[in-house]
């Protein structure tokens, strides 16, 4: 199935967070640094759209990019992250 638009899985959440799962098309997440985790100006260039406050924590590379927004329940920060295993920022 060749994806065109960006994809927003429903939120879901745990205890402490709550998460959406992006998926990017292949022209899009050709463009995502594999150097850094992106800062939220570099997402939303890319055409990302979230409420303020989302940040990238993790990557992953399949056939498309996944990622997996996070919010910690109070909703004080709020995490975007690509589930690859390059981890950033601690939440704690």
């Amino acid at each position: 199935m060749s994806q065109k638009q960006i994809y927003y899985s429903d939120k879901y959440d745990d205890e402490k967070f709550e998460y959406r799962h992006v998926m990017l098309p292949k022209d899009i997440a050709k463009r995502v640094p594999k150097t850094h985790l992106m800062s939220e100006t570099e997402w939303r260039n890319l055409g990302v759209q979230q409420s303020q406050g989302w940040i990238h924590y993790m990557i992953h590379q399949p056939d498309l990019i996944s990622a997996s927004l996070l919010a910690v329940s109070e909703r004080v920060m709020r995490v975007w992250s690509n589930t690859d295993c390059v981890q950033g920022q601690s939440l704690t």
